[in-house]
């Protein structure tokens, strides 16, 4: 039964002395880990010295973020559990990732996803990729990362503004990420990874023991609901859209997204990036019984709730015994600030690395290092303004995955065609991004704000990137240029793979991430097809 205090938004004398020490060590934390960052490679790569563990840690809470958390419990509660289709599809996409792409990426020893691009085409492509990637960072993800993160705290404070909100964790998030940069973020998101993990267990027993057991909820809900295969007509995740939709959409996000490759780029070896990135999988497997089930539980629980993103929130707050509701709050709160500090501080590389510092390659450590602490302040306050304005959309995921449906497909095109074919070259790149993002924008005023089409985004990212794909073959068949002498580091090459053979052959079974990749794809498909 829900506890009456709680639901009135107040927390008990032993919760705020939770939130408070926990969140006061997690800063605590950062700003230790902040101290000796001199050069470029200490501040936005960690000195690449992070191990498998940490990395692993590090990409779940990134991900795992407030808006995750709100996003996928409200979405199950909106649609049905299809919405864990994102999560366990993720697996699939980290292990091309680990097989194709990762190799190429270290061995590039790159600081940013936009300079990988530069060396498979030209400067114009950096660019473009970089100002793209800054904006979804600042209007998609950190925005949508402060405004969940303040959903919770307006249940707290249910007096205070969502902007004041929304201002405190980002100022919060910001000390330490500008005075530690990505050594600082990844450290605090290891730490706050295992925390969240045992907030969601807490708050899943709770969920479920509140509405009367497992058999009670797998019975109760619509069969619809608690099923991870939908047909065509199906609103939320239709199967068409699983299959061809949200792998391309998954690919933007794991594969070249600067907030996430980066911590795969801060890896002591190629290795510890592979076991990083396959541990992290593996960490997406118990999202579906401890987010995305509970928000199906919430049917049976608070059934006229008035937004869907209002679920998580009241989970953690009507459920739980106190004391244990001020650690989930303050993880809850944490998560928000340690998202915010990581997606900075990814954004503050490439203003650095690929804006900047192309126009003054004679900066200084000091100077470049300068510029990425100011960088970061300068986009910390361009979030917090829009962030509010979140409210106006009728729910957070809709936002989210709509937006990067239909920017992102000339990335992916440009990305899956030079990886494999040398002929993709930098006219065709440059006309790819141009036209990609005028059809791009065509089509999301078609479809979403004119109306005059009503398929769904998870069809307008396949066909986008169809599209984008033939302008960039047809464009460079058109105008053929000699590559690059740079190209053959950002492409792969069956002849890496049989290098790459011989040196496993060395290494025992379970250090070998072929095996490792193997069982855990087996894993995510014993789960799927238990909620086929």
């Amino acid at each position: 039964m829900p506890n009456s205090p709680h639901s009135f938004g107040l927390l008990g004398l032993v919760d705020w002395v939770v939130v408070a020490a926990y969140t006061g060590g997690l800063i605590v934390l950062g700003l230790l880990m902040s101290r000796r960052r001199i050069a470029p490679v200490d501040y936005f790569l960690a000195s690449r010295a992070t191990t498998w563990p940490v990395i692993g840690l590090a990409l779940l809470a990134s991900n795992m973020s407030s808006t995750a958390l709100v996003g996928l419990a409200g979405g199950a509660y909106a649609m049905g559990i299809s919405v864990y289709d994102y999560e366990w599809s993720a697996i699939v996409v980290l292990v091309f990732f680990c097989l194709f792409l990762l190799p190429s990426i270290i061995r590039s020893q790159t600081f940013t996803m936009p300079e990988f691009l530069e060396r498979r085409y030209d400067r114009r492509v950096r660019l473009y990729f970089a100002l793209l990637t800054l904006f979804l960072n600042i209007v998609v993800d950190s925005a949508g990362v402060l405004y969940s993160g303040s959903l919770v705290c307006q249940l707290l404070f249910p007096g205070w503004p969502l902007g004041l909100i929304v201002a405190l964790l980002a100022g919060t998030a910001g000390v330490y990420t500008t005075l530690g940069g990505l050594r600082a973020v990844i450290y605090t998101e290891a730490v706050q990874a295992v925390v969240l993990m045992l907030g969601a267990l807490m708050i899943s027993i709770g969920a479920f023991s509140g509405a009367g057991g497992w058999h009670a909820v797998m019975t109760a809900v619509n069969p619809a609901a608690i099923s991870l295969i939908r047909p065509v007509g199906d609103p939320g995740v239709p199967w068409p859209g699983l299959l061809l939709g949200i792998p391309l959409l998954g690919f933007y996000y794991w594969c070249t997204n600067q907030t996430i490759v980066q911590r795969m780029l801060s890896a002591k070896s190629i290795d510890h990036a592979r076991w990083g990135a396959l541990f992290a999988g593996l960490l997406k497997l118990p999202v579906l019984f401890l987010i995305v089930l509970p928000g199906t539980c919430a049917l049976l629980l608070f059934p006229k709730l008035p937004r869907p993103d209002l679920v998580y929130p009241n989970l953690i707050l009507q459920l739980l015994p106190t004391g244990m509701v001020g650690l989930v709050v303050a993880g809850f709160v944490a998560a928000t600030m340690v998202s915010i500090a990581s997606m900075l501080n990814s954004a503050s590389t490439l203003i650095t690395m690929d804006v900047i510092r192309q126009f003054k390659p004679d900066l200084s450590d000091s100077a470049v290092v300068r510029i990425g602490r100011i960088s970061t302040a300068a986009l910390l306050v361009i979030a917090v303004a829009w962030a509010p304005q979140l409210q106006l959309f009728p729910s957070l995921w809709q936002y989210l995955q709509a937006v990067l449906a239909y920017a992102v497909p000339p990335v992916v095109a440009l990305f899956l065609v030079g990886m494999f074919w040398r002929g993709a070259n930098a006219d065709g790149a440059a006309a790819t991004m141009l036209l990609g993002s005028l059809f791009g924008f065509a089509l999301f005023m078609i479809n979403v704000v004119l109306g005059w089409t009503h398929f769904h985004f998870l069809y307008s990212a396949p066909i986008l990137t169809v599209l984008d794909a033939s302008i960039l073959v047809g464009i460079s068949l058109l105008n053929p240029a000699a590559p690059g002498t740079s190209i053959a580091v950002s492409m792969w090459k069956l002849d890496f793979s049989r290098a790459e053979r011989l040196r496993l052959e060395l290494l025992p079974i379970w250090q070998d991430y072929r095996y490792q990749a193997a069982a855990l794809l087996a894993l995510m498909a014993a789960v799927v097809f238990a909620f086929r």
